[in-house]
This record gives C-alpha cells, sequence and structure tokens, in this order.
C-alpha cells in the first residue's frame, strides 16, 4: 500500500514506486489518496486502484481549517485500518501529503512494516511524528536520516532519460534559461520575469528563455512578456513543459522553486537559481536550498528579497560566467543520486521479507 498524494511532488514519486514494484517485481499494489487531490485523476490513469480517505492539513492554513482536519483525522485513521484488514500488505509508504498521516499511523498501530519516503532536508509533520516509530524510511539528504530509524540515503526518483542528458558546453553564444515551478507556476517569476525580461535578454545576447507559467496565469502572464516589447522569437511562455529532458538538456541556467525539482536539477547538471517557496511547510524548500547553495551547486534567493533588480542582477551574473556556471554543474550532478528507485524498491521487499511472502 502507498499512502500519499496532494502535489506532484508526492504523487510523482508514488506512481513511480508502485510501477517499480508493480512492474518488475510483480507486486500488488494500492494506492490511498484524498479525492481533492491529484491523485484522484493520476493514479487510476496509470492503473492503480485508489483509496480515498478523508484528510486535509494542519500547518500553514486557517484554524478553521485546522479543526476540521483534526476531526477527520480519527476517522480518516479508522478508514485506513479497515483498508489495511482487507488488503493485508506486506508492506504500507508513506511518500507524504494529506493522506499519508492516516495511513501511517494506522499501519504502526497494526504493526506492518512501513517506509517512509522523505525527499526534503527536512521532514513533512507526519514523517517529524513518526519517523522514530517506522520500520525504515527513504530519504534524499544525509542530514535527514536524523529524524528516522532505520534510514538510507536513497536519492528521489529521477526518470533516467534526465540522467541521460549531455553536458553544455562551456563556452558559446547560445544560452537558454528555462524557468519552471511546478504545474501551477509561481507567482513570483510569473509577476517579475514580465518586468525584466527586456533587460535581461538585452543584457545578455544570444539568451532565449522558456517559461512554465501554470494553466491560471498563462494567458496574463504570456500577455505581459508580449507587453515588454522583448524579442517574441526569444521567449516563450507555456502552461506546462511535459518534455522535461529536452528542456534541461536546452538549458544553460534553471531558475526555480527548491522542492522536487532539485533533484532533477542535480540528474541533469545544470547551474540554478534557486527561489524556496516561502509558504512550504517547516520551510523545507528554503534547507534544500540551502544544501545545494552551502555544496556550490545552486544559487539561493530569498523570495522576500526577489525585487526586478535583485533577480534582473543575479540571472545575468550566472548567466555571463562561465567558468561559474560549469563548477556549479559539475557539483550539481555530482550530488545526483541515480538508481535511487531501485534502491527505495529494494528496501521495500526487504521489508516485506520477513513476513513469510
Amino acid at each position: 500500500m502507498i499512502a500519499g498524494g496532494g502535489t506532484g511532488g508526492h504523487v510523482v514519486p508514488a506512481l513511480a514506486i508502485g510501477r517499480e514494484l508493480r512492474d518488475k517485481h510483480g507486486a500488488d499494489v494500492r494506492m490511498i489518496g484524498t479525492a481533492r487531490g491529484i491523485e484522484a485523476k493520476l493514479v487510476p490513469e496509470a492503473g492503480f486502484r485508489l483509496e480515498l480517505v478523508r484528510s486535509g492539513q494542519l500547518k500553514n492554513v486557517s484554524l478553521m481549517t485546522r479543526v476540521r482536519t483534526m476531526f477527520d483525522l480519527p476517522l480518516g485513521v479508522l478508514r485506513c485500518i479497515s483498508l489495511l484488514r482487507e488488503f493485508k500488505p506486506q508492506v504500507v509508504v508513506g511518500v507524504g501529503g494529506y493522506a499519508s498521516g492516516p495511513a501511517m499511523i494506522a499501519a504502526v498501530l497494526m504493526r506492518v512494516p512501513t517506509l517512509a519516503y522523505e525527499p526534503n532536508a527536512v521532514p513533512g509533520l507526519t514523517n517529524k511524528v513518526l519517523g522514530k516509530r517506522v520500520s525504515a524510511a527513504a530519504v534524499n539528504f544525509a542530514q535527514t536520516t536524523q529524524y528516522f530509524r532505520n534510514a538510507e540515503v536513497t536519492g528521489v526518483p529521477v526518470r533516467p532519460e534526465i540522467f541521460e542528458v549531455p553536458a553544455r558546453p562551456v563556452s558559446g553564444s547560445d544560452l537558454r534559461l528555462l524557468v519552471t515551478a511546478g504545474s501551477n507556476g509561481a507567482l513570483v517569476f510569473n509577476e517579475t520575469m514580465p518586468k525584466i525580461v527586456k533587460q535581461l535578454l538585452e543584457a545578455v545576447p544570444g539568451l532565449t528563455i522558456v517559461h512554465q507559467a501554470g494553466v491560471r496565469r498563462l494567458e496574463q502572464t504570456r500577455a505581459e512578456f508580449v507587453m515588454s516589447g522583448a524579442d517574441t522569437a526569444r521567449w516563450s511562455v507555456e502552461a506546462f513543459l511535459t518534455d522535461m529532458p529536452a528542456q534541461y538538456a536546452a538549458a544553460d541556467v534553471v531558475l526555480a522553486r527548491a522542492g522536487s525539482t532539485v533533484a532533477e536539477i542535480c540528474a541533469a547538471g545544470r547551474a540554478s537559481l534557486l527561489v524556496p517557496f516561502a509558504g512550504a511547510a517547516d520551510d523545507h524548500q528554503r534547507k534544500n536550498a540551502e544544501i545545494l547553495a552551502g555544496a556550490g551547486a545552486a544559487e539561493m534567493l530569498l523570495q522576500r528579497d526577489v525585487t526586478e533588480k535583485s533577480l534582473l542582477d543575479a540571472l545575468v551574473a550566472l548567466l555571463t560566467d562561465e567558468p561559474r556556471r560549469a563548477a556549479m554543474a559539475a557539483k550539481a550532478k555530482s550530488l545526483a543520486r541515480p538508481g535511487a528507485l531501485e534502491r527505495i524498491a529494494a528496501m521495500v521487499l526487504n521489508l516485506a521479507a520477513p513476513r513469510g511472502r
């Protein structure tokens, strides 16, 4: 049983782990999620059965939402206990998100082996509370092992095609800036980039920009790019970027948030400017970015410090400094962890073995 969801950062690895166990090891996999998360669409499309529970957020939400979640939590745990009794899983994997909490609590209470998957430097609420009670944990950063029992630094499942992205030429007149921030885009990028795009293109000859804005802000962001007067042949604003291996292959610098995207940036070996989402639970995106920045694998600009000038200056400095870009890309590549999916699957299989099946 794999539990969790809500956003792509939770659902995508859940599906990757599920496919690995199903397709390569013949496992019968069932998912637990909520009706409000994107798992309601993506999980059935991937061919997995999805069981729904009621659950919500406790961090960075209103008092009313927290109260509602506290009422829903016992019901969610009881629902998960019922599902575990019916399905009898050998292992429950928690990937974070709304449904992960009730399922992992139920599994711990029923003494079903549990694996916590934690891609961030600092665990979310569920993994913080249950970290010392789960059977094992698969984490992305060595610093995160302190929060868990039997933790292994596996890395984050990233598509093999991204690891195969070739290095960019050390020098060249044609440069590409990739601006990406998940399926919904990032308001700070959508608002600020149109105001600086003309100056940025003038400051960096040969630069082209691909900007992922999300569906809701696509038309407005694209219109503001047009109004900026920047050469329309040198920029593109899209709702989604589905061909990410190709996008990373063409990019010299990536402007991004600091969630699960950091694993892809390292896998591709690209220089980046990270602007952590200030509203992320436990400020985990800032901590992710700090680790990469501290290792020389990325630059970090806090959202509170983003202005037209600060963002323009940071991008121009990185795009026009070839040695710095190359060193940053190499360091990012050195932090990548290929084979994460296989290691996580092996941990699941090891947990299942003692139960004799």
